[in-house]
């Protein structure tokens, strides 16, 4: 079994998952007490999350290199950057390191081809709704993306933010999410990208009128494949 190496704490309560997703999947393809090799670097959110704000991409892309090439120092077999907006930095982040870089919006396309679904809404955060690197990146595996309106971007991102970087759930805003899914229905979207790990904590498939890819567990399953591959 490889080792996998987890860049997380963007934020702990998704990170969270990440360790219980990847040590179940483990379990249930080995069986027994089996469970994952697996070290994991977590950052102080309001300190990355400060720096976002700033718009100091460089010195955060700089910071996660320097974390990875510890965990590979450590042992680590591949990186998973346990956040989507952070893949922003991906490319400095693989640059730093000799192992492979598990690239979270992969496994979404992926899916996504898989499944024939070829345009996708997105719901994120501001940065990954507005920014091109998520975009080109689902681009490549064929899979167009519309994004919620600006208004209702701005609604996710604080509630992504304020409330489930928090581990605060709260109805109003399961309700705000639903209501964002039912406008990019209309607008030809036939399915659902959750591409911030917090909202797998919100939304749950029977609360959608579209088919929901959770980027959370499909990265999680891609790390076991990996970790569990030849």
């Amino acid at each position: 079994m490889k080792t996998i190496g987890v860049l997380g704490g963007m934020s702990w309560e998704s990170s969270a998952q990440y360790y219980a997703l990847i040590n179940r999947a483990v379990r249930d393809r080995l069986g027994g007490i089996a469970s994952a090799k697996f070290l994991m670097r977590s950052f102080d959110f309001a300190e990355i999350a400060r720096l976002q704000a700033e718009g100091e991409w460089e010195q955060l892309g700089v910071m996660l290199a320097e974390a990875a090439v510890r965990l590979e120092q450590a042992g680590a077999d591949t990186i998973l950057i346990a956040t989507n907006t952070m893949h922003l930095v991906a490319p400095k982040v693989q640059d730093a390191i000799t192992i492979p870089l598990l690239h979270i919006a992969d496994p979404l396309g992926a899916a996504l081809k898989t499944a024939g679904h070829a345009r996708v809404g997105l719901l994120a955060t501001r940065f990954t709704m507005e920014q091109s690197f998520y975009v080109e990146r689902l681009a490549a595996h064929g899979v167009e993306v519309i994004v919620p309106d600006e208004a209702e971007r701005g609604e996710l991102h604080r509630i992504i933010f304020e409330e489930l970087c928090a581990g605060e759930l709260h109805k109003g805003s399961q309700d705000f999410a639903c209501s964002a899914i039912a406008d990019l229905d209309t607008r030809g979207a036939t399915a659902i990208a959750l591409a911030c790990t917090e909202l797998m904590l919100l939304i749950k498939p029977e609360d959608s009128v579209l088919p929901l890819f959770d980027t959370t567990a499909l990265h999680c399953e891609a790390a076991v494949d990996f970790a569990l591959g030849d």
